[in-house]
C-alpha cells in the first residue's frame, strides 16, 4: 500500500515538473545512505509533527524517583516539560522562591522537609468518567502523598501526607465526577506513629485505603473530609473505580496475602519467598459510597487527626468484601461501561475477567465460600469470574481500545503487548517490544470512552535501543499504531528522568492552559499576590526591631532591566525581595538569581514571587536574569551589596566610564525616530485586519501599547534633559525610550508574523 501511495505521488510530482522529481531522488539517497525501509518512512510520516504544528494528544508521566511529572506529545512523543511536584527544580524556580517552598513543606514528614518522591501513577481529573482536562493527582510511593497538579498553569498546588500509612502503591485514582481520589497502602505497618515488633505484625500491622475528598471549587483536597477504610496486613497495590452500574464502588488489589514477614537475618527465607505462595490473592471490594455515609455518621476512629472506619464496621454494613485474584496482581481496569473488571498477576499466565454482577448477585446474596482471619467474607472466584485468557508470562496492566471488548495487556516477562477480546476471549495479536514492559497506555483508556488509535509501552529496560551512555540506561517509551487489525511499532523515546511507572493521555484540545497570569499573581495559591508591584512604585525599605533588620524588595521586571538595580543590606540583615514580571506577551518569561545564595527565581509573564535569606556574608553580589529573554538580555542586571556591620559610606560619586555631547543625542534622537516609523507601519498593518480576532494578537497589542508608554514617559526625560543643555543624562534617558521602543518593535513583529501566518483578513477602509 505504501509502495503504491509513493509511486503516486511521484507520479503526480514528475507531472508537476522536475522540482518533484529531485525531490523524490534526494528522499531515495537518504533512505538508502540511512538504511532506511519504506515501512521506516511510514513510521516516521505517523509520528512526524512539522515546524509550528501540534499533537493530537498530551500524555503525562510520572518522573518516578525523579518525584516530578513528564509531558509529552503524541503522535509526535517531544518532550514538552518536566512539572516539578515532589523535588525541588531550579528552571522552575520551584523550591527556591518562597511561593512554592510553602508548597513543598505541606509534604513534611515528621517536621523534616523530604526533597525527594517516587512518583508512580497519575490520574487525570474526570466528569461523568470522562477526562475533564482540569487537575492532574500523582502519589509519592516512598512518602505516602498526595499532590494537586492544576492543568491551568501545570503547576503544583497541593502535597497531603497521609497520616495513616508509611508508604503506599495504590494511588491516585479518581471517583467518576472527582469526589474522591483513592490511594491505597502498600506494605503493612501500625497506623499509630509507634513501634511495634514484626512478631506482632498479624494483630498491629495493617494495610488500608484512604478516600481523599476534593473540593473542586478551589481545587484543593480536604483533609477534613476524607477518612481511611482499615484493611488486613496484605500489601494492598493498585485501584480503580467503578462507573455508571458499578459507580459507588472501588476495588484495590493486593499481593503478599499469606502475610509472610521475611527474612534472611533471622534465618528465614526472604520476603519474594513467603509473599508467593499461594495461588491467589484478594481483590477488595469497597462501597465506597457506604463508607462515606458511615464516615459522616461518625463511625469512625481518629488516629493521628483522621477517621478509620475499622473492618468490623465495613463488614457490618456489607460495605467490604474480598474476591480471590491471581498471584501477585498489579492493576484491577474497570472497563468503559463499568461492567467487568480485569486483573492480571505477574506469577501467573492469565488475565482474569471479573463480572460485577455476578460478585454483587453473591455479595447480596451473602454467598460466600469463606471469611478471611479477619472476618471479611470472601466471594467465591467461581461465582465473581466470567473468564481466564490466557495472555503471556508475567502480565501486568490492561488498559481499553475505542473497539468493543478490545484491550491490551502488557506481558512483563515475555517482553510483548498482547491484544485481546475481553468478551469471548480471542488472542487477537501479539507484538514485542524492547524490553521487559511494565505499565502501557491507550489514549484516554481510563475513561469511559477510550479513543484507541495509539498506544505506548512504558519499558523498564532500554538495553541495545539506544546509544550508549554509561551503566544507568533511560527507560523506553515506545509508541505503537494500534488503529488497525495488527500493532505496529512507531517510535522509540528514551526517558532520562527517574523510572516513569504508568501515564495517562488526554486529547490535547480538552486541555485550556493559561499562557499568562493576572497581573501580580501568586500562582501557588491561586489569588493575587499582596506584594504585586506596579511600574513606577518599585520600593526597597529597611527596618529594624533591635538589631534585627529586615531590607524588602518590592520590585520588577521586564525587559531588559530589573528594578531596582542595587540593593543594599548590611551583614546579619534578613532580605526578601519581592519581584513582579510585568510582561503580558505570551513566552516572556524572566529569571532571577543572587551568586551564592541559593536564589533562583522563575517568573512568567504576570508572576509575582519571592525569596528570603540571610545577608549573612559581605560583600558584592551580582543579580541577573537567568532566561534569555531580549538582545539586552546581558545587560539585565544588577548588585547586592552586603555592607559590613555599622559601615560608613565613602563620599563620592558614581562616574560614567563614558561622556556623552549633543551630537550624540541628536544622533540618538534620529535613530528613535527611524525606530518609531517602523514602528508605525507595523500598526498600521495590525490595526488593518481583524487582529482582535485572534487572542494571543490581542495580548500582544496590549503589551506593545504598555511598552510605548513607557517609550512615552523616557522621552519626556530625554527632551527635557536636552532642553536643559544635559546631554549625558539626555542621551542615556534617549537610549531608554529607545530600548522600549525596540521591545515594542519586537512585539509588534511578533504578532505580525502571526497574523500572516493565520489568515488574518485585511479590512477595507
Amino acid at each position: 500500500m505504501f509502495k503504491k501511495t509513493l509511486t503516486m505521488a511521484m507520479a503526480i510530482g514528475m507531472s508537476l515538473g522536475t522540482g518533484s522529481a529531485a525531490w523524490s531522488s534526494a528522499l531515495d539517497d537518504v533512505m538508502e545512505a540511512r538504511g532506511l525501509t519504506q515501512k521506516d518512512l511510514l513510521a516516521a510520516a505517523k509520528t512526524y509533527t512539522p515546524s509550528g504544528g501540534r499533537d493530537e494528544y498530551l500524555a503525562f508521566s510520572s518522573g518516578g524517583q525523579s518525584g516530578q511529572l513528564i509531558v509529552y506529545g503524541i503522535p509526535s512523543m517531544r518532550i514538552l516539560k518536566y512539572v516539578a511536584v515532589f523535588t525541588p527544580e531550579p528552571w522552575q524556580g520551584y523550591g527556591f522562591d518562597d511561593e512554592s517552598k510553602a508548597v513543598l513543606a505541606q509534604g513534611r514528614i515528621n517536621g523534616k522537609d523530604i526533597n525527594f518522591g517516587d512518583t508512580h501513577h497519575p490520574a487525570i481529573s474526570e466528569t461523568n468518567a470522562e477526562y475533564d482536562g482540569q487537575y492532574l493527582f500523582i502519589n509519592d510511593k516512598n512518602n505516602p502523598r498526595l499532590a494537586v497538579v492544576d492543568l491551568h498553569d501545570f503547576e503544583t498546588k497541593q502535597i497531603v501526607v497521609n497520616p495513616h500509612f508509611n508508604n503506599e502503591h495504590g494511588g491516585a485514582f479518581v471517583t467518576p465526577n472527582t469526589d474522591y481520589v483513592i490511594e491505597a497502602a502498600q506494605y503493612p505497618a501500625p497506623f499509630e506513629d509507634e513501634y511495634v515488633p514484626l512478631e506482632q505484625f498479624n494483630d498491629r500491622y495493617r494495610g488500608g485505603v484512604t478516600y481523599w475528598k476534593f473540593n473542586r471549587e478551589i481545587g484543593r483536597l480536604d483533609p477534613s473530609q476524607s477518612f481511611t477504610v482499615e484493611m488486613p496486613p496484605y500489601s494492598q497495590d493498585l485501584s480503580d473505580f467503578g462507573k455508571f452500574g458499578s459507580d459507588g464502588w472501588s476495588f484495590t488489589n493486593s499481593f503478599c496475602s499469606e502475610r509472610y514477614v521475611g527474612g534472611i537475618e533471622k534465618g528465614r527465607p526472604p520476603y519474594e519467598a513467603g509473599c508467593s505462595q499461594k495461588d491467589t490473592d484478594f481483590l477488595h471490594a469497597v462501597n465506597w459510597k457506604k463508607a462515606v455515609e458511615l464516615y459522616k455518621a461518625g463511625k469512625g476512629k481518629s488516629v493521628n487527626g483522621m477517621d478509620v472506619l475499622s473492618m468490623e464496621t465495613m463488614v457490618e454494613n456489607n460495605a467490604l468484601f474480598l474476591v480471590p485474584e491471581p498471584k501477585s496482581p498489579h492493576g484491577v481496569d474497570v472497563s468503559p461501561d463499568g461492567k467487568f473488571m480485569i486483573v492480571s498477576g505477574k506469577l501467573d499466565s492469565h488475565a482474569y475477567v471479573y463480572s460485577f454482577a455476578k460478585m454483587m448477585a453473591a455479595h447480596s446474596a451473602g454467598k460466600y465460600e469463606a471469611r478471611d482471619d479477619y472476618g471479611i467474607p470472601i466471594v467465591s472466584l467461581e461465582d465473581a469470574l466470567e473468564r481466564q485468557v490466557q495472555v503471556g508470562l508475567g502480565p501486568l496492566h490492561t488498559q481499553y481500545d475505542s473497539k468493543d471488548c478490545t484491550v491490551y495487556t502488557s506481558i512483563y516477562v515475555d517482553s510483548q503487548v498482547t491484544k485481546w477480546n475481553y468478551c469471548t476471549g480471542e488472542i487477537l495479536d501479539k507484538l514485542s517490544i524492547h524490553y521487559n514492559i511494565g505499565h502501557l497506555m491507550t489514549m484516554e483508556g481510563d475513561s469511559a470512552s477510550p479513543d484507541g488509535k495509539y498506544l505506548v509501552a512504558l519499558d523498564k529496560l532500554a538495553i541495545d535501543r539506544f546509544n550508549p551512555v554509561g551503566p544507568l540506561h533511560p527507560q523506553n517509551h515506545q509508541l505503537i499504531d494500534i488503529s488497525g487489525d495488527k500493532m505496529e511499532l512507531l517510535y522509540d523515546m528514551p526517558i532520562p528522568l527517574g523510572e516513569p511507572h504508568y501515564a495517562v493521555a488526554i486529547k490535547a484540545d480538552k486541555l485550556k492552559p493559561a499562557i499568562r497570569y493576572k497581573s501580580g499573581w501568586d500562582s501557588r495559591s491561586d489569588k493575587r499576590s499582596p506584594y504585586k508591584t506596579r511600574a513606577g512604585r518599585e520600593k526597597t525599605s529597611r527596618t529594624c526591631d533591635g538589631d534585627n533588620c529586615t531590607v524588602e524588595v518590592f520590585g520588577t521586571v521586564i525587559r531588559s532591566h530589573i528594578t531596582p538595580e542595587t540593593i543594599e543590606a548590611e551583614v546579619g540583615d534578613k532580605v526578601i525581595i519581592h519581584l513582579t514580571n510585568l510582561e503580558r506577551a505570551e513566552d516572556e518569561t524572566h529569571g532571577f538569581a543572587i551568586n551564592g545564595t541559593n536564589v533562583n527565581l522563575s517568573l512568567e509573564p504576570g508572576k509575582t514571587v519571592s525569596a528570603t535569606f540571610m545577608a549573612d556574608t559581605e560583600g558584592v553580589f551580582p543579580y541577573y536574569c537567568t532566561e534569555f529573554c531580549s538582545a539586552l538580555h546581558l545587560e539585565m542586571e544588577g548588585y547586592l551589596l552586603v555592607k559590613p556591620k555599622g559601615y560608613k559610606a565613602v563620599e563620592g560619586e558614581i562616574v560614567d566610564g563614558t561622556t556623552y555631547n549633543k551630537a550624540d543625542y541628536d544622533k540618538q534622537y534620529q535613530t528613535n525616530l527611524d525606530t518609531q516609523a517602523i514602528i508605525d507601519s507595523v500598526v498600521g498593518y495590525i490595526t488593518s485586519t481583524n487582529f482582535k480576532d485572534f487572542a494571543p494578537v490581542t495580548a500582544l497589542v496590549e503589551d506593545a501599547v504598555d511598552q510605548l508608554g513607557f517609550a512615552a514617559a523616557w522621552q519626556k526625560k530625554a527632551e527635557e534633559s536636552a532642553a536643559a543643555n544635559d546631554f549625558q543624562n539626555a542621551t542615556l534617558q534617549a537610549g531608554q525610550w529607545w530600548q522600549y521602543q525596540v521591545k515594542a518593535a519586537d512585539i509588534g513583529l511578533r504578532a505580525k508574523t502571526y497574523l500572516e501566518q493565520h489568515g488574518a483578513v485585511v479590512q477595507a477602509k
